[in-house]
């Protein structure tokens, strides 16, 4: 029998997944997920600061940037919800805009790193060999380096204030945890019998990392990819409370509280809600990546 023969008679032995079951393993993964309280506050608590900060614009009638001299060290109030700071700008119109700058941070940064981190690890995985043994020695150098310092060092040096520098920053230094996360999958798939029959049919070895591996590696890395952002929000604004990340008139939540802390005896609610923003934020990243990793762990019960 010719191999191409030999190859379509094998695709069509392989046992196949039916649809329902792929249906049915969706269901099961979202109960789970309902049955984690948790998880449920942090994503619906993670979507409306997203939208609040989204739509900005039209939530609130004062721009970030619009000064009133005649408004300064306004307590909170009627007509301002957080008060004013001391160029007479509205707190609250202020922290939403800056929820734009913080929460852009955390969203792109991990998907960088995921990316990135999903690119090394599938490779490594795939191939093995020289090429597993390059990436991961990489891998182990930047995961060694000292990350705190670095960003501090990297910040101070790296020109320009903006979004871009602080992303490009995350990113470089943060996809080591997501390429062994994926080069550990990809390893326990890369010999199973729905690969071998992908290579025998004929499939690139682009086709069966990005249409057989990435898809099977995808549930991990959703759960690392989320745990990211409340990390990433966090670092930015542990940066720019340094005074080496976003730099003003930018708002951004670590900038608003290096502000604060100057006037924080006499104007207490300059620091409140860029504070507690930056804290439930992350908490409910942190709540919502729990909550992911057990549903999509197949050992809980239903």
């Amino acid at each position: 029998m010719a191999s191409g023969q030999v190859a379509m008679e094998l695709g069509r032995r392989l046992p196949r997944e039916p649809a329902a079951a792929v249906g049915s393993g969706a269901r099961l993964t979202w109960r789970r997920f309902r049955r984690h309280r948790l998880a449920l506050l942090g994503a619906g608590t993670a979507l409306v600061l997203s939208l609040a900060a989204a739509l900005a614009p039209w939530l609130v009638p004062q721009r970030p940037d619009q000064i009133s001299l005649g408004e300064r060290w306004i307590p909170p109030g009627r007509a301002h919800p957080f008060g004013t700071d001391e160029l007479g700008r509205d707190v609250l119109a202020r922290a939403l805009h800056a929820g734009r700058v913080s929460l852009s941070v955390g969203y792109l940064s991990a998907g960088g790193v995921a990316l990135l981190g999903t690119a090394v690890g599938v490779v490594a995985g795939y191939y093995g060999g020289a090429a597993d043994g390059v990436l991961m020695r990489l891998t182990d150098v930047v995961l060694a380096l000292p990350t705190i310092p670095l960003y501090l060092i990297l910040a101070a040096l790296l020109p320009g204030g903006g979004v871009g520098r602080i992303i490009a920053i995350f990113v470089a230094f943060g996809w080591t945890g997501v390429a062994r996360l994926v080069r550990s999958q990809v390893l326990a798939l890369r010999e199973q019998e729905f690969v071998q029959a992908a290579r025998a049919l004929g499939a690139s070895q682009a086709r069966i990392m990005l249409r057989h591996l990435v898809p099977n590696a995808v549930a991990p890395l959703i759960v690392a990819t989320t745990l990211a952002v409340g990390g990433f929000i966090l670092g930015e604004a542990a940066l720019s409370y340094l005074g080496l990340g976003i730099q003003p008139p930018t708002p951004s939540w670590g900038n608003m509280l290096q502000r604060a802390q100057e006037y924080i005896w006499n104007a207490w609610w300059l620091a409140v809600l860029p504070g507690v923003l930056v804290f439930v934020t992350v908490l409910s990243f942190n709540f919502l990546g729990d909550g992911l990793r057990d549903a999509f762990d197949p050992r809980m019960r239903v």
